[in-house]
């Protein structure tokens, strides 16, 4: 065995250590010479100790001390011992103790470092963070944030693993198939002109096992999808994939309401109590404006168009539906600038404009004030709970396009309003979505998720005459205000699968082109099924209350999807190209 291996680790020495020979191995922290003893602070991703080098132990030794700087790595071995009354760290799981070092060995140096290996980093630009993630990732913020990952995927695990789920790897390497995002494709050498496509997700897979007879399959599966980056999106990502037969909604709903409790339970120490509450997609969309709306908050959308149709003011007059939001107690906390800066930020969820109104005692502060009659204004003020002080926001346009501004707004408001404890959990779920939407640009029915899923059965009568109206057996867990799973029950029949095709344009030989091995398989006795898959990487930024889901992957992409660590994407030689056959 090596001189220099580790009996323990950084952070694991207590009192009851006292006197024990122990030795320690890791990053040199920061260290400080009192002229007579040095100190550091040694580091792994266990924790930190202090180690306290005394020239009367060893002059080499000491001297070798001195020359240390942050980030050497070193090993180290010394005598535990308290520290000196009024020296102790409460911040520190060691602090209680120090290591009296007897023998040190310098394992390798480092340069000086482009940013502090510490909370200081958090000042220094994400993208010299991401060129360095190897230091970045050296963090103990970065190294409690992965640790919390892989808890959340053992205790994953182990619940579905304990439920009788089989864990199974479906292939990277596929078919391109429509999913609603741009595929990642991969040319093949063996057959030239021919692209495999990396899997958007493990779908059509799932379902062949339900058909095999693997009836509860889940996978902690790599996902890709091609399309345009945000904060909380990235173009690989990971996903809890997870599929049952035999079952119906409630059955998976209530898995995951129990598997949400244990990661709750198991990582933060949190109890949150089932059932969550429902809420249909149009009962969302009428009160706040999204299907995964934060819940921790109120300031519902309130609707008065009949009311401003009444009014004098020609831009509500002539709008299909004025909707509008009370931000309580708001009214002195924005100045113009403030409501010009909201207006503007409307106008980027695609407002027209942002009417507003500040409440006075008796009347309302605002340009627009004037086309309310007294009349008028006690019914907008009863319509909308206002009160003096507060802040009513309203967008004039048809009732879809008000959606999106109302819904930033109020998401906006909550924060800057500090609405809520940043703290606290609201589970939830949205249900009876839409089976179908309308795509403006092709005139055509799509489908909301995708092509096989079932409608509610009460709605199959509306398949030929009104699929508008069609709702979906299709539920997504919102978690303050992010989709944390979605899901759907399964089309499993062959007639009623052909009939959602033929909605969305996809003729008989069409649909067998492009999902042929899937549509063979349901015509061998494929059993009911359904299944849900839950964002890893949108969990771990929950619960480690993260802005940006670039902190809670090891090895990210940059929002132009690309990675500033190794240089991907990049240009490969000419020959690689001739041998796939590509110009």
């Amino acid at each position: 065995m090596p001189s220099w291996q580790r009996t323990h680790t950084c952070g694991e020495l207590r009192l009851d250590h006292e006197g024990e020979e122990a030795t320690l191995n890791g990053w040199v922290n920061n260290w400080r010479d009192h002229g007579g003893l040095v100190f550091i602070d040694l580091r792994d991703r266990y924790g930190m100790t202090q180690v306290v080098f005394d020239p009367n132990t060893d002059e080499e030794m000491h001297k070798v001390a001195r020359d240390l700087r942050s980030e050497y790595v070193i090993s180290v071995v010394g005598k535990v011992a308290p520290r000196l009354e009024g020296k102790r760290n409460p911040k520190l799981d060691t602090g209680d103790i120090e290591l009296k070092a007897t023998k040190l060995e310098l394992l390798n140096r480092s340069e000086v470092t482009p940013f502090e290996i510490g909370p200081e980093a958090e000042a220094t630009s994400e993208e010299i963070r991401l060129r360095h993630r190897y230091l970045d990732l050296r963090r103990p913020r970065m190294q409690r944030i992965l640790d919390l990952r892989h808890r959340v995927c053992k205790t994953t695990r182990d619940y579905l693993s304990e439920r009788g789920f089989l864990e199974v790897e479906t292939p990277m390497l596929g078919r391109s198939t429509p999913e609603g995002a741009r595929d990642f494709l991969v040319p093949s050498r063996v057959n030239p002109g021919d692209f495999y496509a990396l899997p958007q997700s493990p779908q059509l897979y799932k379902q062949i096992l339900m058909v095999a007879g693997y009836d509860r399959y889940f996978q902690i599966a790599r996902c890709f999808r091609d399309e345009d980056l945000r904060a909380n999106r990235q173009p690989e990502f990971t996903q809890v994939d997870i599929e049952m037969s035999f079952i119906d909604m409630d059955d998976i709903i209530g898995l995951i309401e129990g598997l949400a409790c244990e990661i709750m339970s198991g990582i933060l120490g949190r109890t949150i109590t089932p059932p969550f509450p429902r809420y249909t997609w149009d009962d969302l969309m009428r009160r706040y404006g999204v299907d995964r709306p934060d819940l921790r908050f109120g300031m519902e959308i309130v609707d008065i168009t009949g009311l401003a149709h009444e009014t004098d003011f020609k831009v509500f007059q002539q709008a299909p539906s004025v909707r509008g939001l009370n931000a309580k107690g708001a009214a002195d906390r924005y100045s113009r600038k403030g409501l010009d800066e909201l207006t503007a930020f409307a106008g980027e969820y695609g407002a027209r404009g942002l009417a507003w109104l500040k409440v006075d005692a008796n009347s309302f502060t605002s340009p627009i004030a004037k086309f309310f009659s007294e009349e008028q204004a006690g019914k907008l003020r009863e319509a909308m709970g206002a009160e003096p002080g507060d802040l009513l926001l309203f967008v004039a346009d048809r009732y879809d396009a008000s959606h999106a501004p109302l819904a930033a707004l109020r998401h906006r408001l909550g924060k800057e309003l500090e609405l809520y404890n940043p703290d606290d959990f609201h589970f939830s779920w949205c249900v009876d979505f839409p089976l179908l939407e309308h795509d403006a640009d092709t005139g055509h029915w799509v489908a909301r998720h995708h092509p096989f899923t079932m409608p509610l059965e009460e709605d199959w009568h509306l398949l030929e005459t009104e699929p508008e109206k069609v709702r979906a057996k299709a539920y997504d867990l919102i978690v303050n205000g992010e989709e944390a799973a979605g899901g759907t029950i399964r089309l499993h029949k062959p007639d009623l699968q052909a009939k959602v095709f033929s909605l969305i344009g996809l003729d008989e030989e069409e649909a067998q082109k492009r999902f042929g091995f899937l549509l063979d398989a349901l015509k061998y006795g494929a059993p009911p099924h359904g299944g849900i898959a839950m964002g890893l990487d949108r969990w771990v930024m929950l619960l480690a209350k993260l802005e940006n889901i670039r902190d809670c992957i090891a090895f990210p992409k940059t929002q132009r999807a690309t990675d500033l660590m190794t240089g991907a994407p990049s240009e490969v030689e000419p020959r690689h190209l001739r041998e796939l056959g590509l110009k």
